[in-house]
């Protein structure tokens, strides 16, 4: 299944994300040898803004609700967060990991789609998505959309796998990820084509250069963008005007 007609299905992609929930967080921290779980932790610490921390979240492809529960670990249970999925088998699992951990009670979940999201406009200030943009296929749509239910100078943050732009660290890495990655997600997953669909949408998303005007372009200034671990990842900020 070729990466362009997942991206123009956003029901086989959900049905992907269905299949593979039960096996998500395990081969997350397996296959990224658990630097996943640190660039979740600089997500979330990025979202102070100007020494204050957030009062309200909204998480946007939300998964297993890890960036959720890291946010009321940073910031505290007096921080409300919305978790928002579209695929009902990663929300259980991430409801199963608020129900067992302390202080997780102020994390509310909803199954929506990011471009049909069920809040009021300028409800929340700050919104984040981690690993999920790249697999909505009208970006812009949706950063319009993220802007529309954010409060004026409100945060969007945007943590994605990205490409290392030369040399050696982007062959080895492309090596591992084209090559091995979809064969370890197929043992554990039984799902070989959503491991073969992670390198091409990876490899499909925009520069950062590129993003970061995308993000300019839908109405976010002051936008910045950080490679973390020699890039594999970016993490995007950006502030509604």
């Amino acid at each position: 299944m070729s990466m362009g007609n997942m991206e123009q299905k956003p029901s086989t992609i959900k049905s992907m994300f269905d299949s593979i929930a039960p096996s998500y967080d395990f081969l997350n921290r397996f296959l990224s040898l658990r630097r996943d779980v640190y660039w979740r932790k600089k997500l979330v610490a990025s979202l102070a803004h100007n020494g204050s921390p957030p009062s309200s979240l909204l998480d946007v492809a939300c998964g297993t609700c890890d960036v959720s529960i890291e946010a009321i670990r940073q910031y505290g249970p007096g921080l409300q967060v919305w978790g928002a999925d579209f695929s009902w088998p990663m929300l259980k699992a991430g409801k199963n990991k608020i129900s067992t951990g302390p202080g997780l009670s102020a994390i509310n979940l909803v199954a929506a789609d990011a471009l049909l999201l069920p809040f009021h406009e300028e409800m929340f200030d700050t919104i984040t998505i981690a690993f999920g943009i790249r697999n909505i296929a009208d970006k812009p749509a949706a950063l319009e959309n993220f802007k529309r239910h954010l409060k004026s100078g409100g945060i969007l943050a945007v943590l994605e796998l990205t490409t290392p732009k030369k040399g050696l660290p982007k062959k080895i890495y492309l090596a591992y990820f084209k090559r091995i990655l979809p064969v370890i997600g197929w043992i554990f997953s039984k799902n070989l084509a959503a491991y073969q669909y992670l390198p091409d949408s990876v490899l499909e998303f925009p520069t950062p250069e590129k993003f970061a005007e995308m993000m300019e372009h839908a109405g976010f200034a002051r936008v910045t963008w950080e490679p973390l671990t020699l890039g594999i990842a970016t993490l995007f900020i950006g502030q509604k005007k």
